[in-house]
């Protein structure tokens, strides 16, 4: 009986020490919590940095580091969605191009025939290819020649899909003068090493009121590369309903951007499904779109925007941006860059499947982030004192946070904490399903805000918005549904 009373009474300290022990242990959590929400530090932020100290040490070291770091992923991205063909047919990205009047229509069957129609090009004129495929070879397609507000010269197909243009050139389209619309062409890069084939356009310099419509532009590094040039700069574009791929890893060094607008203003990208940006060389850093350099009165409105479709690999990418990774000073609109972009919008996008940041804000004054839907992705995150952003109506599995003194004003939108995604738990992504993208359905009721937005829009699919509209990009029970 002794025996018994002393057993017992053994189990004392070791239970005491085992409650010390969870207790330090839950202390130690809460405090790693509290460390990496303060520093806005999510779960799939903290892998590639873990997997970088791992690397390099004894065995042990770099298994637990590789652990470590497809635990954390696994934690952050969940299951990923499913390609699916219907991304590339979503009402706001595949609506026909609407006609424009011209003053001559110039019919061309011929690579020979089109080159000789946009050198001559006049002002109204329809350059417009017969049905087929073109192989422009390395020849860069020059647009020099200036059209008008009320003439602009169009280069076209009549219908989307049947005219198919292949280019191993480092620049496919390169347009310098005002007023040009390309609609209705499928552009391809062929170049045997990736590295070679650039930009499907480069606008350039005198290129205002450019508009790329309704256009499948395939295997570029960055399809759309603008910029100013001799102090010129190619405000006033538009690219509007264009689908925008690759369809492999880019194996480059050069920057991965789809739309790479630097220096310019008052472009509307709107409309685009824009997937598969993956920078396979140097810091496998890429963006789906970004607009930087000192412009201004930029909007993303409209896009799907998957990061990871059809394509998986290493490296970091964002979805849309605001400052993109900063601009060097003499690529800058007045020479500064104290901010890189003022008044710009990012309004009803979905953004998807990205590794980094789903939106990313970098010295990007009086920014709008208003009604997108972000799933699997970093989150939103406004960076540096430059930047402000009313943050407003937005549907986020992730967290929306501030770094480095980024100045957020946040009205009323649904995220997930960043503790949350170290728990693996998914709230907002857990209110829609489907395996896909395309195939997204709310679960149950369609969360509606209490309040009328500050600015009202259409929604992703082109809906306009009741007065007390859903949270994020859509308002219909599914995606974009006819």
């Amino acid at each position: 009986m002794l025996k018994q009373r002393a057993g017992r009474r053994s189990w004392k300290p070791l239970l005491a020490l085992s409650l010390l022990a969870a207790g330090s242990l839950a202390a130690a959590l809460a405090g790693a919590a509290w460390f990496l929400d303060s520093r806005g530090i999510t779960p799939r932020a903290l892998a590639p940095y873990v997997a970088k100290r791992s690397s390099g040490h004894n065995l042990v070291i770099v298994k637990t580091g590789d652990w470590t770091q497809r635990t954390l992923l696994w934690l952050d991205r969940g299951h990923p969605y499913v390609a699916d063909a219907r991304l590339y047919s979503h009402p706001a990205a595949s609506a026909p191009a609407p006609s424009i009047a011209a003053l001559r229509t110039v019919p061309v069957s011929t690579i020979a025939e089109a080159l000789a129609a946009i050198k001559q090009a006049l002002p109204g004129d329809a350059i417009t290819f017969a049905p087929g495929d073109y192989a422009f070879g390395h020849g860069v397609v020059a647009a020099s020649r200036p059209g008008t507000a009320d003439n602009p010269i169009v280069v076209r197909a009549e219908r989307p899909g049947t005219v198919q243009i292949t280019t191993a050139s480092g620049v496919g389209f390169n347009v310098t003068a005002p007023y040009w619309t390309i609609e209705n062409l499928s552009i391809r890069g062929v170049c045997r090493l990736q590295h070679s084939c650039d930009h499907a356009f480069h606008v350039t310099g005198d290129a205002h009121h450019f508009t790329a419509r309704a256009n499948t532009i395939t295997d570029f590094n960055a399809h759309f590369k603008i910029n100013a040039a001799r102090g010129r700069f190619p405000d006033h574009g538009a690219i509007i309903g264009n689908t925008i791929t690759n369809s492999t890893i880019r194996a480059t060094s050069s920057a991965v951007t789809p739309v790479d607008l630097v220096a310019a203003s008052h472009w509307s990208i709107r409309g685009n499904v824009i997937t598969d940006f993956i920078k396979g060389g140097s810091d496998r850093i890429s963006y789906g779109a970004f607009a930087k350099g000192g412009g201004s009165h930029n909007v993303f409105e409209q896009n799907i925007v998957v990061c990871e479709h059809k394509l998986r690999g290493r490296g970091q990418r964002v979805g849309l941006s605001l400052g993109g990774g900063g601009t060097r000073r003499e690529y800058c609109r007045g020479g500064q860059c104290i901010t890189e972009q003022d008044d710009s919008v990012i309004r009803a996008n979905l953004i998807a499947s990205c590794s980094d940041d789903g939106i990313y804000l970098n010295r990007a004054a009086r920014s709008q982030i208003s009604h997108n839907t972000l799933l699997d992705t970093g989150g939103v995150v406004a960076r540096f004192a430059e930047t402000s952003a009313d943050v407003e109506g937005n549907l986020v599995d992730g967290a929306i946070r501030s770094r480095d003194n980024g100045i957020l004003r946040l009205n009323d939108n649904i995220e997930t904490g960043i503790t949350a995604l170290y728990a693996g738990h998914h709230p907002v992504r857990n209110l829609l399903t489907g395996p896909s993208v395309a195939g997204l359905a709310w679960a149950g009721d369609i969360p509606k805000r209490e309040s009328k937005p500050t600015s009202p829009a259409a929604d992703l699919c082109g809906a306009v918005r009741p007065d007390l509209p859903a949270y994020g990009a859509f308002e219909s029970s599914t995606l974009c549904r006819n």
